[in-house]
């Protein structure tokens, strides 16, 4: 007896090393996009769930022949309707347009013959903040924060209407370094190597920002508007001056009236 009461706890230590889990916390902000990666290709013999906080919302299996995203996976319900998008050939997971109401667990599992692996991301969505959307005057410059602490495994990219403008390396790194960007920025960038923070003095549009860690890729965006005093005072004046003449106008049509009358 005292053999057999051995053996099956001995059976269940080892189904329980087959199970490896672990963990890691992203935090990104309203309105990005968060992939979170599985740092594995997907093959025959494996199986790829994912899971927010417990419910099936993603789902790769049956040979790559069978795969599901949010309605398909948890029976009609549409909390990220098409939010949502999954890797075929990696099993990635990405999260489009993310909000507050996203935070949350969610859980990797990776089924194989012999084993089952699971890697929970802890994801924290942040509300916006005023950093996204700037506003200043014609030569003046603005900074756009990552609006994370810089690590070294972070490698960010910044780019201006979907052209790489910069990139955080150990060297310097501007526009003129890619062709395609034309060299239109030449000596108007400045990267802060310490922060991964871009500083501009020019060029309204939307700027773009990527994230790329290990585990995950985060993308976001930035709109930024240069107001030129000169034209708004001018336009501002001009309109001033037609009030102030029809005034006058009206004035004299009164006095001749009054007169006639």
């Amino acid at each position: 007896m005292k053999l057999l009461i051995f053996i099956a706890v001995w059976v269940l230590q080892i189904g329980a090393a087959d199970v490896v889990e672990d963990s890691v916390l992203v935090s990104v902000m309203e309105g990005d996009s968060v992939s979170l990666n599985t740092d594995v290709k997907t093959n025959q013999q494996e199986k790829i769930k994912w899971f927010f906080n417990d419910i099936r919302i993603a789902q790769i299996s049956d040979y790559l022949s069978k795969t599901c995203t949010d309605v398909q996976c948890n029976e009609g319900n549409e909390r990220f309707r098409v939010r949502l998008k999954l890797d075929n050939q990696t099993g990635s997971l990405t999260i489009m347009n993310i909000n507050t109401t996203d935070s949350g667990d969610y859980k990797l599992q990776i089924i194989k013959t012999s084993s089952m692996s699971e890697n929970i991301f802890r994801v924290t969505v942040l509300e916006t903040d005023k950093m996204k959307t700037k506003t200043a005057k014609e030569g003046e410059s603005v900074t756009l924060d990552p609006g994370v602490i810089k690590n070294t495994n972070y490698l960010m990219k910044w780019y201006f209407n979907d052209t790489l403008i910069a990139r955080d390396t150990s060297q310097i790194s501007t526009d003129v370094e890619f062709e395609d960007a034309g060299g239109r920025f030449r000596d108007r960038l400045k990267l802060d190597h310490q922060t991964g923070s871009l500083t501009i003095t020019t060029d309204s549009g939307l700027y773009h920002l990527e994230i790329i860690t290990n585990s995950t890729s985060i993308h976001r965006q930035y709109s930024i508007q240069f107001i030129n005093e000169k034209s708004h005072s001018g336009s501002g004046s001009s309109g001033i001056e037609f009030l102030v003449i029809a005034g006058v106008c009206v004035g004299v049509e009164l006095v001749v009236a009054g007169v006639t009358g």
